[in-house]
């Protein structure tokens, strides 16, 4: 017999990435989750079985006890599956990613998540067998999320929700090995979006990029829910320790990978107490999250070690307490399409920031803010520059103080309510 939640409708997430996995991938569907029930919607969500990676996060789960949430997982068959005796994976050098990210767009289209697809459309009829679905969420990546969303809407003529958290078609880090590769993925993405109700990007410029390629798409076919921060986050923790000597507090939260890297940063820090050495011991940078060996070396080569501490990868919750003692954060950026999640912690931390990225829309995002810099991504002078600047003020003791209003535009509450009532008219329509 079909059943549904009294007072509430239901919604099949599909998401290979969600906890206990950790990094900022999982992290916007998580919040969705936990959030929806408060709108009137029963999540289900199909994820993978524990697997390697490269982080996990067992708090993030923790957050969904109250929200009325049930977890499938779904075994599968994809490079990470050698990996699940191990846990957590070491993430790998530039080079050695390179290598692996060619060898999997080479073998598999349109990812090498595409071996689970099986097993979750099995599963999912097992689903609907005794719960009866009102609408699809498919997030990505991985882009097998997206096919097997297709499918299932397909076969149950349930209407098809798409996220884009990253861009396909242009995705950076993608490689195409040849042009049939590159046909076979158009061709893909081009037949979910016919099947796809609406289209939920984080940005505007994969919302450009996807009407410029997919003339059938209008307008309206394509919305905004940019990524954003849970503001319970910051009323249960309290900020982490701070020095004894009261140094100022620069934090960046995040992976480095592809063109992003600290190089240019640390040579801007060197530069700044190279040419103020009063500023020798005033300084102490954060990195947390996973840290590659070749930018580790970089702190040796410039000099940095009393400066420079890497935490590795924390728990949710330990970061936003470092978040939450920090004066200044810093991010590195080096395409207008990706939407890192941290920007958006950064700004619910009501911290100042300094970017460097290019022009586009994550750079408008920060100036929006009075007080934030946005420089070039490879500016070594402005940068440090900036960072002299950034000390004086702390030194004086000015506040930041940031537009409330601006700050809780990106409230992911409220941008659970948003997706709540996107479901809403298309359940009633």
């Amino acid at each position: 017999m079909l059943s549904t939640t009294q007072n509430s409708r239901n919604v099949l997430v599909i998401a290979y990435y969600f906890p206990p996995m950790g990094l900022s991938g999982v992290q916007r569907t998580q919040k969705f989750v936990k959030y929806l029930h408060r709108f009137g919607w029963k999540p289900t969500v199909i994820t993978v079985t524990p697997t390697g990676y490269f982080a996990q996060d067992y708090s993030l789960l923790e957050e969904l006890k109250n929200s009325n949430t049930e977890i499938v997982r779904v075994g599968s068959l994809d490079p990470n599956r050698f990996f699940k005796k191990k846990g957590i994976v070491k993430m790998p050098s530039e080079r050695v990613r390179k290598i692996f990210s060619f060898i999997s767009d080479v073998f598999f289209i349109p990812d090498n998540k595409i071996g689970w697809k099986r097993n979750v459309l099995k599963a999912a009829d097992e689903l609907f067998k005794k719960t009866k679905f009102d609408i699809i969420f498919a997030t990505s990546p991985p882009y097998t999320d997206l096919l097997i969303g297709h499918e299932l809407s397909k076969k149950y003529k349930i209407p098809l929700v798409l996220d884009y958290r990253d861009v396909w078609h242009e995705y950076p880090l993608k490689i195409y090995p040849t042009p049939l590769h590159k046909y076979k993925n158009y061709k893909l993405e081009q037949e979910v979006l016919h099947n796809a109700k609406i289209v939920i990007t984080t940005n505007r410029r994969v919302k450009e990029l996807l009407l410029a390629r997919y003339k059938f798409l209008h307008y309206k076919d394509v919305d905004i829910i940019p990524q954003g921060f849970d503001p319970e986050d910051f009323e249960k923790n309290k900020p982490a320790p701070r020095s004894p000597s009261n140094k100022m507090r620069i934090t960046h939260a995040g992976v480095f990978y592809g063109e992003r890297t600290p190089n240019y940063f640390f040579l801007a820090l060197q530069k700044l107490i190279k040419e103020n050495p009063q500023l020798q011991n005033r300084f102490e940078v954060f990195f947390i999250g996973n840290f590659r060996d070749e930018d580790k070396k970089l702190i040796d080569k410039y000099n940095l070690g009393n400066v420079v501490t890497t935490l590795g990868y924390l728990e949710h919750n330990k970061c936003v307490q470092y978040l939450m003692s920090s004066d200044l954060f810093w991010l590195m950026l080096d395409n207008d399409t990706q939407s890192p999640g941290k920007v958006y912690e950064y700004i619910g931390a009501r911290k100042p920031i300094l970017a460097n990225v290019p022009d586009g829309f994550i750079q408008q995002t920060i100036l929006e803010l009075d007080g934030n810099v946005v420089l070039p991504p490879q500016d070594v002078n402005a940068t440090a520059e900036a960072l002299k600047k950034f000390y004086i003020k702390f030194e004086k003791g000015e506040k930041f103080s940031p537009d409330e209003e601006k700050v809780n535009f990106y409230n992911r509450i409220n941008l659970t309510n948003q997706l709540a009532n996107i479901f809403g008219f298309l359940t009633e329509v």
